[in-house]
């Protein structure tokens, strides 16, 4: 299968264009722009002289005279006798006639046959129009219609234009952000940001809000263009960052008041500021009609799965409209490890059954190829509008519009030249796509089934039946051409997501159609779209199966370098896995290398200790960017100090170690990546006893409402079972804490303990920093494990961490995390002192478990 590429180069340069020059200064993006334009005028218009004057294969060649120049014909010198049958390049198909022994035959190739015939329509519409003066005002367009046409793929004239294309599309992008990083980076907003002021704004949301936990209470995320800046008209992209959850109720298209602080955004993009904002939204007027249609949708089809058992009633709005209001943090992350979270967004998938199903509809109604196409297009605006406009979407939705015009003009449908105009259409109208990381992994997902998918499934085809050759390919193209951009994001190979995607597969289209019908049908019916979601139901339920499944299979996803290196030593991986599969004999010692690591991997996961390992003390759960531990105090029992920023990830890993009984609990500091999760280690467990720094400003209070809540004052000591836990500070009870308090103040105020076991012992910090720290040195023992205060970030004390003489240390971290944690003199120092360094970020789950030498770390990746 042979592709048209015309289109890649200049879609290509566009998106890199607008991804390289996003967060330069705007005079160099203008001056970059500007070089590329004159660059691309300059190959535009010059051209290099034609290799050969032979005509085409086939036909007659030119008759040549004493004074037919041997050299390249200059235009001003054309004369009829240049032409094959010796008369003028515009003589018609009458007056060829007399000369039918010299009438050339016709090429067998179109485009041949195009490019040679381009003077003959030129004098076709000369005579037609303009008689004998303009036929001589066309003899000279005459050989630059030959340049222009004739310059082929394999020719100077056909580079130098595809270049030239390229580059002028290039300094359009690039001149589009220009003027975007012009807007944002001038007027009131972005000198509000640099100062940090306070000041009061208008705006309207353009995004759906998404809550997500945050230091201190969960944060709202909200896409916004200010409108006024006190009382400054203004038009600029806003993010705006809450707390109230009054703001999830908001509505993209209504207009807004706010106060907050307006501070600048990270990184490079193309926002004005980033404003934190203080208390809930003053509402200035409903949204728009088009948009409370949507809504009434979107409400109308939660409503109509509220009977489905919860996983399904929040999977299926996700697949059909990309309403994930309702998704469960732990499920959504099964789907994630599955390499299933594409069906959790709306995309060309959910598009394409859209359009085939309305077409479908449009025949059996009897309407034309003329008729339907149009009825497609109002069905994909509605869609849209519905699912919302995110990178995914748009992408899918220009290549649909694309496709449909094709098929209303009669023209062949062609997906990697579609795939390309939406590229470039899309970045040049918002260059912001182009740093879009979800849109990045549609287009590159689309690509691979356009590209890989056909000749793998040609050769799968050979060796098993036709639906599962192509199911196989669609699959494993797909994950191919995204995987660069997956490891770069989460530092991760999915193992299992070829095979997790081969078994829902069946499954997808059933319930993504069933439920686009409840959608339509539940505004006006909901008794019948409660039917209809049934049946799509069962096939959520089959697909979540699926996810969590795959998830919990060992080694379901490979931990790989994270970023750019990722990327590239992976990409280089395959390339070099590509060529060994050219040669039989690399074939057989890539399987023979591959059977040997398979026999390895299965060796050690029988011989290595289950999880969680035999005789663990205690384990530090991976929760992201928080705290969660358990130590252990006998069979099915725990003590939990600190339970992270969410509720899923320790309820996960409790479950994993088999607790259902917890005797203690210990929450260190109220802060949110420290107690945001208490309903995680309620969850299914009883809970007999709280502990709370005696400071506490009673944040805890609303998650450890029924339960026994005592402080855990200085000197004092518990004991479970064989564990006895020792409070070391604070040292002193000191002010309550309040709301007011900075992030250094609360975290001093942290529970220190010490944890002792007969043959083991583990200094359990909190958060404390560089003042509480130093008033702890002296009372530090000596122990065998050390949990490093605050994530390992730069607020260490030398003389603390050495006074523990710890031979571990255990570092709970999230990946990716904004404040920098672990700190890299934080690691050195440790370093230093001889201390094995663990993380969360890194290995997951670490137990530390006791055997007859001592004690062990077990990372459960």
């Amino acid at each position: 299968m042979t592709h048209d590429l015309r289109l890649l180069a200049p879609a290509l340069a566009t998106w890199l264009a607008a991804a390289a020059t996003t967060g330069l200064p705007g005079p160099l993006i203008y001056g970059l722009a500007a070089t590329a334009a004159a660059a691309s005028l300059y190959l535009l218009t010059t051209h290099c002289p034609p290799a050969s004057t032979s005509p085409p294969k086939g036909q007659a060649p030119l008759h040549r005279n004493a004074d037919t120049p041997e050299h390249p014909v200059d235009p001003h010198e054309l004369t009829p006798t240049h032409l094959p049958n010796g008369d003028p390049p515009w003589q018609t198909s009458a007056d060829n006639s007399r000369h039918p022994q010299q009438s050339p035959a016709r090429p067998k190739n179109g485009n041949q046959r195009d490019r040679y015939f381009t003077a003959s329509r030129l004098g076709d519409v000369a005579r037609g129009v303009g008689g004998g003066r303009f036929e001589r005002s066309l003899r000279r367009l005459v050989p630059i219609a030959r340049r222009a046409e004739g310059g082929g793929a394999g020719s100077g004239n056909g580079w130098r234009l595809l270049a030239g294309a390229a580059l002028a599309c290039a300094a359009a992008s690039a001149c589009g952000v220009a003027l975007r990083t012009t807007a944002v980076g001038t007027g009131p907003a972005r000198e509000l940001a640099r100062a940090g002021r306070f000041a009061t704004a208008e705006a309207v949301v353009t995004g759906d809000p998404r809550a997500r936990p945050g230091n201190g209470r969960p944060v709202i995320i909200i896409r916004a263009r200010a409108e006024a800046v006190e009382r400054t008209g203004v038009r600029v992209p806003v993010l705006l960052i809450a707390s109230d959850p009054r703001w999830l109720r908001l509505i993209p298209s209504q207009r807004i008041r706010l106060r907050g602080r307006f501070v600048p955004p990270r990184g490079p993009g193309l926002l004005a500021a980033v404003v934190i904002v203080r208390g809930p939204p003053a509402v200035l007027g409903p949204p728009s009609a088009i948009q409370r249609a949507a809504e009434h949708v979107r409400a109308r089809l939660r409503a109509a799965v509220a009977r489905l058992p919860p996983d399904r009633r929040a999977v299926l709005p996700a697949m059909v409209v990309g309403d994930t209001s309702r998704l469960d943090p732990e499920l959504a992350e099964e789907f994630r490890i599955a390499g299933l979270t594409h069906l959790l967004v709306v995309s060309g998938a959910n598009l394409a059954i859209v359009i085939g199903a309305v077409l479908g509809l449009c025949r059996l109604a009897g309407l034309g190829r003329r008729r339907a196409p149009p009825v497609a297009v109002l069905a994909v605006c509605a869609f849209v509008v519905v699912a919302r406009p995110e990178p995914s979407v748009l992408r899918a939705t220009v290549m649909g519009l694309i496709s449909l015009l094709a098929l209303l003009t009669g023209r062949q449908r062609q997906g990697l030249p579609a795939l390309a105009a939406a590229v470039l259409l899309l970045v040049l109208v918002d260059p912001e796509l182009a740093r879009s990381y979800g849109f990045a992994l549609s287009a590159l997902a689309t690509a691979g089934l356009l590209v890989l998918a056909p000749p793998w499934h040609e050769r799968l085809a050979r060796r098993m039946p036709g639906p599962l050759a192509a199911a196989l390919a669609v699959a494993a193209a797909a994950q191919a051409a995204v995987a660069p951009v997956l490891v770069m994001l989460s530092g991760e190979i999915g193992a299992v997501s070829v095979f997790a995607n081969l078994l829902a597969a069946p499954a997808v289209a059933p319930a993504t159609l069933l439920g686009a019908l409840a959608a339509v049908t539940a505004p006006f019916s909901p008794p019948l779209a409660r039917v209809i979601v049934w049946p799509a139901g069962l096939a959520v339920g089959w697909i979540i199966w699926v996810a969590r499944t795959a998830a919990s299979l060992p080694y379901a996803t490979i931990p790989w370098t994270s970023g750019a290196l990722g990327a590239t030593t992976l990409l280089l991986g395959a390339g070099a896995a590509a060529l060994a599969l050219r040669s039989r004999r690399l074939r057989l010692l890539t399987a023979a290398a591959m059977t040997g690591v398979l026999i390895g991997v299965v060796a050690l996961r029988v011989i290595a200790p289950s999880w969680p390992p035999p005789g663990w003390q205690m384990v530090a759960c991976d929760v992201g960017q928080g705290d969660a531990l358990a130590l252990s105090a006998g069979p099915g029992q725990a003590v939990v100090v600190d339970a992270g920023p969410d509720p899923a990830p320790v309820d996960r890993c409790l479950r994993r170690l088999g607790v259902t009984d917890v005797p203690l609990m210990v929450l260190t500091h109220p802060h949110a990546d420290h107690i945001n999760g208490v309903s995680g280690v309620r969850h299914g467990r009883a809970v007999r006893e709280v502990l709370i720094t005696p400071r506490t400003s009673g944040r805890e209070a609303r998650r450890t409402s029924g339960l026994r809540v005592d402080p855990a004052e200085t000197g004092r000591q518990w004991r479970v079972g064989d564990l006895t836990l020792s409070v070391l500070a604070p040292l002193t009870t000191g002010p309550a804490l309040s709301p007011g308090d900075d992030g250094t103040t609360i975290n001093n105020a942290s529970v220190v303990l010490v944890a002792r076991k007969p043959g083991f012992s583990a200094l359990l910090a909190g958060d404390v920093e560089l003042e509480a720290q130093r008033a702890l040195e002296a009372s530090v023992p000596r122990v065998q494990v050390l949990k490093v205060p605050h994530h390992g970030s730069r607020s260490q004390d030398p003389a603390f961490l050495a006074a523990a003489q710890a031979s571990i240390a255990l570092i709970s971290v999230g990946a990716r995390n904004d404040y920098g944690h672990p700190s890299g003199a934080t690691l050195a120092l440790l370093g230093r002192l001889h201390t094995q360094i663990h993380r969360t970020d890194r290995e997951g789950d670490i137990a530390i478990a006791r055997t007859r030498s001592g004690l062990v770390t077990v990372p459960r990746h």
